[in-house]
């Protein structure tokens, strides 16, 4: 059982963003933020620079010619979604040692990835631009991150949790209340404020099993309603074997829609789910 200030000590181990991706959310934070800057900021890690390149070039983007440069990325896809994409290469990086040792991981991942992915489609129905509907993707992706960083640091403990929270058919963040002390949304809450992630991804991290957590925000409606379908149509697996039958009232109203609905407008999601692989393919290499 880890008391509060342990599990302080236990984000605190964990490892930090890269300073690159540190400097470019300080710098994108400002909405006067000038690309030039942004892109010198890019040049210096090599590494950042190739993966970023190679997320810009996959088919998530389906652009139709090759991105050679992170000029060119800037102008084709926008700063918002360069910082996006950098928030996505720097968690899943710290996943990626012994990566194959941890069973659930691929399958927690894919959840997080249908999280992502129908929450960009929630955004793209509530009529919000593409680039807006990217932050929604990121968040989603994100919404479990906690989860995942349990798992890859603590994975007999957590496997544990796991199969108690099956036995005894309970919310899987209670069982980690039961046998760790602390659960997956303060793990994940802590994190994105260490890494100084924008405030409604924290809120996110932190509180998406909790709809009524705020009535202001489309991206945490959006997040949860997510989560709940991708629980719902069985779309990997996010270790929680308790599932919610339906939208709350509240949430209904704001998507204008009941969750069978919701359902039946994702279309080709696996198509979707395909093309959104890629922002994991880069650490993952045997998930297809």
């Amino acid at each position: 059982m880890y008391t509060k200030k342990e599990l302080v000590q236990l984000v605190d181990n964990m490892p930090a963003f890269p300073p690159s991706v540190s400097r470019i959310l300080t710098l994108t934070a400002d909405i006067t933020c000038a690309p030039k800057d942004l892109i010198r900021i890019i040049e210096l890690d090599p590494v950042l620079t190739l993966k970023l390149l190679q997320l810009v070039n996959s088919p998530y983007f389906g652009l139709s010619r090759q991105i050679s440069s992170i000029k060119q990325a800037v102008v084709f896809v926008g700063i918002n979604t360069i910082k996006n994409l950098a928030l996505t290469i720097a968690p899943l990086e710290i996943l990626n040692h012994d990566s194959k040792d941890t069973p659930h991981m691929e399958n927690m991942l894919y959840h997080a990835i249908a999280v992502g992915v129908i929450s960009r489609h929630l955004a793209r129905r509530c009529s919000l631009s593409e680039i807006e509907s990217t932050d929604f993707f990121v968040a989603g992706l994100l919404h479990d991150f906690g989860k995942m960083a349990l798992y890859r640091f603590l994975p007999k403990k957590y496997n544990k949790t796991l199969h108690l929270a099956a036995k005894k058919q309970i919310p899987l963040h209670r069982a980690e209340r039961k046998t760790l002390g602390v659960n997956h949304l303060q793990v994940g809450a802590l994190l994105a404020k260490k890494w100084h992630l924008p405030m409604e991804f924290i809120a996110c991290m932190g509180n998406h099993h909790d709809w009524k957590f705020s009535r202001t925000s489309l991206l945490q409606d959006c997040i949860y309603t997510a989560n709940l379908i991708a629980q719902t149509i069985g779309v990997g697996d996010s270790g929680d074997p308790i599932l919610t039958p339906s939208l709350p009232k509240p949430i209904e109203r704001r998507l204008n829609a009941k969750l069978p609905e919701l359902i039946g407008t994702l279309g080709d999601l696996a198509g979707e789910m395909h093309k959104a692989k890629v922002f994991i393919y880069h650490w993952h290499s045997d998930l297809k």
